[in-house]
């Protein structure tokens, strides 16, 4: 997985870095801290946006109880039956059979 700092998601967003940051605290985003930095997954951000679907997603996931760390290891987990990880199915435009997923988590 790529990681892009604070500053360098900003660049990519076309928005101020405090945007980010904001995005991060309102959980648009994830963030994972590294060596003291935080960063965000690069696939997070396709074309200049944040990927369709993935705001949502967070906060369904946040309501099945997921921490921060937990959400990014399940959007990164290879999934056999999507096939591959969820964050690729939310790339590829198949966000309703990740968050169908992720809906059945939270039972």
């Amino acid at each position: 997985m790529d990681w892009l700092t604070l500053p360098d998601a900003a660049v990519q967003l076309q928005v101020p870095v405090t945007r980010v940051r904001q995005m991060v605290r309102d959980r648009t985003l994830l963030a994972r801290r590294e060596d003291g930095v935080l960063r965000v997954p690069a696939e997070f951000i396709s074309d200049g946006v944040v990927v369709k679907g993935l705001p949502g997603l967070l906060t369904l996931l946040a309501d099945a109880g997921f921490a921060d760390d937990e959400a990014l290891d399940w959007l990164f987990r290879e999934d056999p039956s999507l096939p591959g990880t969820p964050i690729q199915a939310l790339i590829d435009n198949r966000g309703k059979e990740v968050k169908r997923r992720a809906q059945a988590l939270a039972f």
